[in-house]
């Protein structure tokens, strides 16, 4: 490398930690006040010493050449140390990074059913935890979040940034969607018209979480227009067989009753394996019923890296080569030449 390379490298110099600046120039005048105090010590010593019949003698080795030079080793040994607080990076190359990955959206059923607790703490908290681990265990993937009940809306569109997903689904409740019936058609629906924003993804994927009580209108007609584009639906039943009630709660959160029909007896709601299994294989995907362990999230995720990785688009990435470590080296010499002479 050419002196014009070296100074053209040197122009793109940039500071990792440049917030720190202010810690570099207080710890610079403490160090400028130490070597000011050395310096004035020893000049103390020596005339104390010189005024003495055994000056000859004791001073016979000293010399104010040596003292310079050592303090100029232990000033650059302090220069280069505060230097690296500041963390100086070399600018080298920036880099196209290729993004790969699949499109998963999730839809989540939050109609009143959800409140059902014959899962524990409930089964709309118990789905929200589950796709959590969900997306957790998959890598370089975008999802997105669609929540639905008689309506259907996208919570989270498709995002390869997590934790941006994962804040959407923590502010999830009952009431982000007014109605408390359920209608599946109407998740479709919407999975649908994202899809269409991105005609040339070979998969396409949705997966349900919802316990599968239904009342669409039109299931059947969306599900196979569904078929038609190649989206392929997974649903996940949220919930028992047996059923729970499902509770009411005040404006405080405290459960006063439960949900009764017009005869005033309670009603109980069950998941339905029957709706939910028959979605899933007629549309390419599985039904899994959520269970307490991880042998769900092992099969969806499973399901998910068999569909190819495609080109989501690409990223420019900048590489910096940190200089920090080669300054604390020079300082570690400076020092040790002090020590020396």
């Amino acid at each position: 490398m050419n002196i014009k390379n070296v100074f053209m490298s040197l122009q793109t110099i940039q500071w990792g930690s440049a917030e720190s600046l202010w810690l570099v120039g207080l710890l610079s005048v403490i160090g400028i006040i130490l070597l000011a105090y050395r310096l004035v010590r020893v000049k103390r010593t020596v005339s104390v010493l010189a005024s003495t019949r055994l000056a000859r003698t004791m001073l016979h080795n000293f010399s104010w050449r040596r003292v310079y030079v050592r303090l100029f080793l232990v000033s650059g040994a302090l220069f280069f140390l505060v230097l690296s607080l500041l963390r100086p990076q070399l600018t080298m190359r920036d880099e196209i990074v290729k993004q790969q990955g699949r499109d998963l959206l999730i839809a989540l059923d939050i109609s009143r059913s959800m409140l059902a607790q014959d899962v524990a703490p409930s089964r709309l908290v118990a789905a929200k935890q589950k796709i959590e681990q969900l997306v957790r265990s998959l890598s370089c993937e975008r999802v997105g979040l669609i929540l639905f009940s008689g309506s259907a809306i996208v919570q989270c569109p498709l995002t390869a940034d997590h934790d941006a997903f994962f804040m959407f689904l923590h502010d999830v409740d009952v009431e982000s969607i007014a109605s408390g019936t359920t209608a599946m058609d109407q998740a479709l629906l919407r999975a649908l018209e994202v899809y269409e924003s991105t005609p040339d993804r070979k998969h396409k994927m949705l997966m349900l979480f919802t316990d599968g009580e239904d009342f669409s209108s039109s299931l059947a007609r969306i599900r196979d227009r569904a078929k038609q584009v190649g989206l392929t639906i997974f649903t996940v039943g949220v919930g028992t067989t047996e059923g729970a009630p499902i509770p009411l709660f005040n404006d405080h959160g405290k459960r006063n009753g439960f949900i009764k029909n017009a005869r005033g007896s309670v009603v109980v709601s069950r998941r339905d394996d029957g709706i939910l299994y028959a979605l899933a294989h007629e549309a390419g995907g599985v039904y899994i019923p959520m269970t307490a362990d991880e042998n769900d999230i092992e099969v969806l995720v499973a399901q998910v890296t068999l569909r190819e990785k495609e080109l989501f688009g690409e990223k420019i990435i900048t590489h910096a080569y940190e200089l920090y470590p080669y300054g604390c080296l020079i300082s570690f010499v400076l020092l040790l030449f002090e020590w020396i002479i």
